[in-house]
């Protein structure tokens, strides 16, 4: 299968730029023979009986941070994107190539960080100071293509659900964007609800540069399910994931687990693309995605890839808003 079978073309002016007023933005409701405009207002009467919703509580760190190092004159940005142990992160740097083991970066008088190792674009950083410091000068991670000259203090709450509480994630699962706290707790009388954790890094967003699906290797990321969670979702009839990255995490722990899900943390680097086998998820509430993108390819894999492309062809039509802070899918049924 190729990168290009997951190509199409997007009007830059359906990209959306601000958030959606959450509870209010458009839903397209898809089965394998139909379509249907909806809002997701709606959504909790789209659910049936027995249905369980799984959400992704992870919470955004503002993991964009600008410094300088001593003798540059430049601002140094860097990403993080993977913590590691002792107060080390893995991170995308700017310039990297100006960067070399030894180097120290000062962010604030109360946060500072030494290059330990640098590769191509990327560094490994120790930090040394009070690390609850990059919750106040760092910035909330936005995808690039929202268009900002400066960022916005309110991102810190737009860019999050309102049930995050892990944090560790670089970015939103942005499915999760459009729920209000009312909504959760209307669907909540009549539903089960889950929460799972999966810290959405660089695996999820990364590129997929071979031209061959199967070159290509995702980067990990890490999980966790508790007990109670493990519990519930193995008595579950039915199980509806709030995003790929839910899924990602239910696939993965199913697979873990050899049919169940087990309770624990652990790391998946799953990559999800059409012939694979579901075996945790039965629906999928989704956002539109990018053109070759590894979420792309997993919707494609879990709705069918002629579906998906009848799909985005009526929400490019109907002008709906694509991308984090776009407008939303439900996909009620999976190839079985």
């Amino acid at each position: 299968m190729r990168r290009t079978d997951f190509a199409y073309e997007l009007p830059s002016a359906l990209i959306a730029q601000e958030p959606r007023q959450r509870g209010r933005s458009r839903m397209m409701v898809v089965r394998r023979d139909a379509i249907e405009h909806d809002s997701f207002a709606n959504f909790p009467n789209r659910l049936a009986p027995g249905d369980v919703l799984v959400l992704n509580d992870t919470r955004v760190i503002p993991a964009r941070l600008f410094g300088r190092r001593e003798g540059m004159t430049r601002a140094v940005e860097v990403l993080l994107t993977r913590e590691r142990e002792g107060g080390r992160w893995e991170a995308w740097a700017k310039p990297a190539k100006r960067l070399k083991a030894g180097d120290e970066i000062v962010f604030s008088e109360r946060l500072r960080a030494r290059v330990e190792e640098r590769s191509e674009g990327t560094v490994v950083l120790r930090f040394d100071g009070d690390l609850g410091e990059i919750d106040r000068v760092g910035v909330m991670p936005l995808p690039p293509y929202i268009a900002r000259p400066e960022p916005r203090e309110s991102d810190r709450e737009s860019y999050q659900t309102v049930y995050a509480s892990e944090l560790g994630a670089i970015a939103a699962p942005t499915a999760g964007l459009h729920f209000t706290r009312e909504m959760l707790d209307d669907i909540a009388t009549r539903h089960e609800i889950v929460r799972v954790t999966l810290h959405v890094g660089i695996g999820t967003f990364e590129p997929v540069k071979a031209d061959d699906l199967a070159q290509h290797v995702m980067h990990s990321e890490r999980y966790e399910i508790s007990p109670e969670a493990a519990n519930k979702l193995n008595e579950a009839k039915s199980i509806v994931a709030v995003g790929t990255t839910t899924v990602r995490t239910l696939e993965s722990a199913i697979r873990a687990g050899d049919g169940r899900f087990v309770p624990g943390r652990a790391e998946t680097s799953i990559f999800i693309t059409p012939g694979f086998e579901f075996r945790a998820v039965d629906k999928m509430l989704t956002n539109f995605h990018l053109p070759e993108s590894t979420l792309l390819m997993l919707v494609s894999a879990f709705a069918g890839m002629e579906t998906i492309r009848r799909a985005y062809a009526e929400a490019i039509a109907h002008r709906y808003l694509f991308y984090s802070y776009g407008d939303c899918m439900f996909l009620e049924e999976r190839i079985r």
